[in-house]
């Protein structure tokens, strides 16, 4: 059946297992509906992408251009609509491994670990004052789609059917852990991340800010009403990296102090053209926020600042105030669910120090190392922040776990938001200048461990699986593999499975599934999901292929006698 963005109210079908109430006055309805605890329900049917994929269908020929802003005209001219396609099958890559090998592959044997990521959520307060609507609500060449889509309406719902589905696969493939790789916040802001450890604590949300808003009267209904989240299954811990737009104003500057300021104030932000040297600085143009008592989030104060009117005044609200690295930590220690800090310790908040490493099985050896890759606040001016950085007391810290797990002769998992060795000197995400090493010196260094088996990221909202082969052909264990898991925020809005098996000869196994969040026809994260294939429409954008691959990974044999008799049979995967 044909998916559509046609309806803006909720289904009826989704509305009759909510509970509503019948209230004399808007503070009574609202702590009546936080009493009721209203969930939104994910479909009854949870696959992966080995069993289908969500595909797009294109609008008409003849539809008309429309901007990203305009979410009413979606579905009257085709734009948003998809539906589900075939599976996909789960590709063997033997990239790093001998020549030939793939002739003669192992079989599978034991599953060792299984854990889940997600990445690039980009939860938005879409009423904040300082944020960059302007360079992404008209469409166009000169628009980007991370600054404005209709997708900001519905962040949270799109996360609390993702933490849904992840348990609802817990229940017959159960997960060691799951991690967070970073960007939980679109723009730095304490309620964003507070939004964010609520729906993984299973908390009452409040998607709004500042002023209460209520652009369809009643509880249930639009992107502004409170809910409770499921909350993630608390048997599975979950940990979490720092992303670059965690810690920076959008993802790409340090937040100054007039930035700091505007967060929290009721003046509409004004700003030059960002991706020049001195646009930060510079006055020249309203960036415009959305205005949520609408059914759409209607964009205002908006435009040139020459020829535009002051906008006016809008509620102010302290709760979007700008976090240090420190003060975002510190708040992974206010939370219901497990490990408390969920990786971070209280000497990583003191230090400002992101990164930290865990085993998370006891019979299995093989450790996390959860390592901050995004650049300092104080790096000299550049372009932007979005380089992969790993400075000096980082890369010291990060040799001595990798020679501490390869002493102790464990597996070993890197676990950054940025990607490594995908992006040439220069780009947006290649390494930055004034890191102490080069790229390919610390990926070089890399290849010195044979018991490093992958590196993960995200930042890229790409699925792509990036092999990296041993620089000695004779030594292929000194290869490792590096998978990206795409955004929940653009399209196809997916989170990654990962499954390590242990094989009958002198290798392993990492098999990878993209999963799309089982959203139920209705509901708000289903909204979410034809405004993002609008969005991708709209801007022309290409969008992530989906990816599941099987990735063979050879032992030294002193690692391989170890994992001898570790793993459970028999081999288990949702892709199966």
């Amino acid at each position: 059946m044909l998916k559509t963005a046609k309806n803006r109210k909720l289904s009826t079908a989704v509305l009759a297992v909510m509970l509503c109430c019948s209230c004399s006055t808007a503070e009574e309805a609202r702590a009546a509906q936080v009493n009721n605890c209203q969930i939104y329900p994910i479909s009854s049917e949870v696959l992966t992408t080995a069993d289908r994929t969500i595909v797009e269908t294109p609008p008409p020929a003849n539809a008309p251009r429309i901007a990203p802003y305009e979410i009413s005209k979606y579905a009257q001219y085709g734009y948003g609509s998809w539906q589900f396609g075939p599976g996909l099958k789960m590709e063997k890559r033997f990239d790093i491994m001998p020549q030939g090998y793939g002739t003669k592959a192992g079989v599978k044997t034991a599953q060792l670990l299984s854990f889940f990521t997600i990445s690039d959520i980009h939860l938005v307060d879409k009423e904040t004052p300082a944020q960059a609507v302007f360079f992404g609500y008209r469409g166009g060449k000169q628009s980007i789609i991370s600054a404005y889509s209709g997708v900001m309406l519905y962040s949270t719902q799109v996360l609390d059917a993702t933490v849904q589905t992840i348990n609802a696969l817990h229940k017959t493939h159960p997960f060691s852990f799951g991690i967070s790789l970073g960007d939980n916040c679109n723009n730095n802001q304490y309620n964003e991340l507070r939004w964010f450890i609520d729906v993984l604590d299973g908390q009452v949300i409040n998607p709004d800010s500042g002023a209460k808003d209520d652009p369809v009267p009643g509880p249930g209904n639009d992107y502004q009403d409170m809910y409770r989240a499921a909350g993630l299954d608390r048997s599975i811990p979950w940990y979490q990296a720092l992303g670059n737009h965690d810690h920076f104003w959008m993802g790409v500057k340090p937040p100054s102090d007039y930035i700091r300021k505007t967060q929290v104030g009721s003046h509409i932000l004004r700003m030059g053209n960002i991706f020049e040297p001195d646009g930060y600085e510079k006055r020249t143009f309203y960036m415009g926020t959305l205005d949520g008592s609408t059914p759409y989030g209607n964009i205002t104060g908006v435009g040139v600042a020459a020829s535009t009117p002051e906008p006016a005044k809008i509620p102010a609200d302290r709760n979007r105030r700008s976090l240090s690295i420190k003060e975002w930590m510190q708040e992974f220690f206010n939370t219901t669910s497990f490990p408390k800090g969920h990786g971070f310790s209280r000497e990583n908040v003191k230090k400002g120090f992101a990164s930290y490493a865990f085993e998370p099985e006891a019979d299995i050896p093989l450790k996390v190392i959860v390592l901050d890759d995004t650049q300092r606040n104080d790096d000299p001016p550049g372009d932007i922040y979005g380089h992969s950085s790993v400075d000096r007391e980082r890369y010291r810290w990060l040799l001595r776990e990798l020679d501490r797990g390869q002493k102790e002769n464990k597996l070993m998992v890197i676990a950054a938001h940025i990607p490594i060795g995908v992006a040439p000197a220069g780009d947006e995400v290649g390494w930055n200048r004034y890191a102490p090493v080069t790229e390919a010196e610390f990926i070089a260094k890399l290849h010195t461990y044979p018991n490093l088996i992958l590196w993960i990221a995200g930042h890229r909202h790409e699925n792509t699986v990036t092999p990296m082969p041993s620089p000695d052909p004779s030594r292929p264990e000194l290869g490792f593999w590096q998978v990206e898991t795409a955004s929940l925020r653009d399209y196809p809005q997916e989170f990654r499975i990962f499954d390590i098996v242990r094989n009958n000869d002198n290798s392993i196994s990492i098999m990878t599934t993209a999963v799309d969040p089982a959203v139920k026809e209705g509901t708000p994260a289903a909204l979410s999901r034809s405004y993002a294939i609008a969005a991708k429409q709209i801007f022309e954008v290409k969008a992530p292929v989906p990816y599941n691959a099987e990735l063979f990974k050879q032992l030294p044999e002193k690692m391989r006698k170890r994992l001898k008799s570790c793993g459970a049979s028999p081999v288990k995967s949702p892709a199966q």
